[in-house]
């Protein structure tokens, strides 16, 4: 049987085509979920893509993380449900709780848009398992804001738990500590700044090394 993979789109989603795209080049079958409606209709996992939900007024990531459809997706993700936020829904995970941190206007106040190597720093999460220890992938980066803030204890949480899950190699918007990409305590929820769903075709990306996420979650529901 088939994995179904929800991908949420909002007013000012961007990525949410490439995030269905992705999906069905590993091999599941995407589900198209719309920010109103709370029914997430029976999915195995979720993906909250990149863009500017709701413009990113108020704060990038704050309006959407309240609508109806992510209300369930913190239910869900409470009772297991394997959630990926990639750029604008690593931002909604974190307005959501489901993420520690924050992300802020990067260093130098400029936006950035570059394939950029990141390392692959926790291989045991329900995203990353189809991953080798060590692995340095090269995906596609664009974002305003996108520097990972969070005080000490938080910090020093999240590399003590290993909780870190990629890492960027060249530290391009000031992130403490080149964080890129972090987990929940049970490694079932990931939010990572770069675009995996950028790197699925030599086409279109830089590197097919994205596919691994996708892969990586078929792995983890069918296990």
């Amino acid at each position: 049987m088939t994995s179904r993979i929800g991908v949420i789109t909002f007013p000012g989603t961007l990525d949410d085509v490439d995030a269905v795209r992705a999906v069905r080049l590993a091999g599941a079958e995407p589900v198209e979920l719309w920010h109103a409606d709370e029914d997430l209709k029976n999915v195995d996992a979720v993906v909250v893509p990149g863009g500017f939900s709701y413009g990113d007024y108020l704060r990038a990531g704050a309006i959407a993380a309240i609508a109806p459809a992510m209300k369930s997706v913190v239910a869900a993700a409470e009772r297991g449900t394997p959630v990926l936020g990639i750029c604008n829904g690593f931002q909604i995970l974190q307005e959501a709780g489901l993420l520690p941190g924050a992300l802020t206007r990067n260093e130098g106040l400029h936006f950035v848009c570059r394939d950029i190597y990141l390392d692959v720093e926790n291989t045991s999460t329900a995203w990353t398992n189809q991953f080798a220890e060590g692995t340095k992938i090269l995906v596609p980066s664009k974002h305003g804001e996108g520097r990972f803030q969070a005080s000490e204890e938080t910090l020093e949480r999240l590399e003590g738990e290993g909780r870190v899950v990629f890492r960027y190699v060249e530290n391009h918007n000031g992130s403490r500590n080149s964080i890129a990409g972090v987990c929940s305590e049970n490694g079932r929820v990931v939010g990572l700044m770069p675009h995996p769903e950028h790197a699925v075709e030599t086409l279109t990306g830089p590197s097919l090394d994205g596919l691994g996420l996708f892969q990586s979650v078929l792995s983890t529901l069918v296990s």
